[in-house]
């Protein structure tokens, strides 16, 4: 099999060409069809995750395949496989764990240490074919595109998994969404199809514009300060801020936006440090909370609303799997709007 793997930090990824695993046990093999790009591929693929204060994460891995968000067919299965046959075609969740710890145990494979999370530590979908070690990690895509069905293992399961966390919306309650990059849009729909009306902002007035081609009806420019003191001022303060950038600047914007007792929830990893003043957490009862990803329970619900029809699609651009390398370097350049997808041939 032909795969394209990590090298030294920052490095273009290798071409390397290997034996096709074949499944034992449980195991299942899929010939990828699509593979998504994000931007935890890009921290990966630099080897570095940035903490402020010139401080930094090494998560340099040589030999990595990349590769989270995974739709393949299936080509083999292990002899205790159940559940699937040859010719299936399945959107993979990545997130998988140990399955013997307290996490795996409670259903939170996504949080396991270190786990065995496709394209994170396993070998994953930069390649045409990718392991699976057990087909409850396989679900039906229904009749949406190939390409976009690939993008529900990441960008969609975290901006679901993201706004489960909000709970109970009261009439008056008003979200934000930091952020209408791949993630951002597909939070922005998930929102709407769960009868929510957003607020979006972002620094890039072009993904404002695709934000509000989606139906949403208020968007403010977060390169401007003062639009966190219109949010304020107009909807007396947001319940809940789900920041799909995560950078200083967005964080800080968020916190500015939120009411008393709001929640903000950080999922982008776009990197720094946050500073707050203890007093103000008491004062003002603020929940800063991380969300990763989602459950297994979690993209089953999310597959459901897929399949449904529920869930209005993102923009897509495919790409031959062989423009890996460019792909990345387009989206560290922010030359992406919605999410890029390499394609199999």
């Amino acid at each position: 099999m032909i795969s394209y793997q990590t090298a030294a930090p920052g490095s273009p990824l290798v071409k390397v060409e290997s034996p096709t695993p074949k499944p034992s046990g449980t195991e299942v093999l899929l010939k990828t069809v699509a593979c998504g790009v994000c931007h935890s591929d890009i921290h990966l693929h630099e080897g570095v995750f940035e903490l402020g204060g010139g401080k930094q994460l090494d998560v340099g891995q040589e030999g990595l395949t990349l590769g989270h968000e995974i739709f393949g067919e299936v080509l083999a299965i292990g002899p205790d496989a159940t559940g699937v046959s040859v010719g299936d075609r399945r959107v993979v969740y990545p997130w998988i764990g140990c399955g013997d710890c307290a996490q795996c145990r409670r259903g939170e494979e996504h949080l396991c240490t270190p786990g065995k999370a496709l394209g994170i530590v396993k070998p994953g979908g930069f390649s045409d074919h990718v392991l699976v070690p057990h087909s409850r990690y396989l679900f039906d895509k229904g009749d949406v595109p190939d390409s976009l069905a690939a993008t529900y293992a990441c960008s969609g399961l975290t901006a679901f998994g993201a706004l489960k966390k909000v709970g109970e919306i009261q009439d008056g309650d008003h979200i934000i969404i930091i952020g209408a990059g791949g993630v951002g849009m597909m939070a922005i729909q998930i929102a709407r199809a769960l009868g929510l009306d957003p607020i979006v902002v972002d620094i890039d007035e072009t993904k404002l514009a695709a934000a509000r081609d989606l139906g949403v009806t208020r968007t403010f420019d977060s390169s401007d300060r003062q639009t966190a003191k219109d949010i304020r001022k107009s909807t007396g303060g947001a319940y809940a801020v789900l920041d799909f950038v995560g950078a200083e600047a967005s964080v800080n914007y968020g916190l500015g936006c939120l009411r008393k007792g709001g929640m903000l929830l950080v999922i982008g990893l776009y990197g720094g440090a946050l500073s707050i003043p203890i007093p103000f957490l008491p004062m003002n009862a603020r929940l800063i909370q991380g969300s990763y990803v989602g459950s297994l329970d979690d993209m089953s619900k999310l597959m459901a609303m897929v399949r449904d029809g529920k869930i209005a699609p993102i923009g897509i651009t495919e790409r031959p799997i062989t423009e890996a390398n460019q792909a990345l370097e387009d989206l560290k350049a922010g030359k992406v709007s919605g999410r890029q997808v390499l394609i199999n041939t």
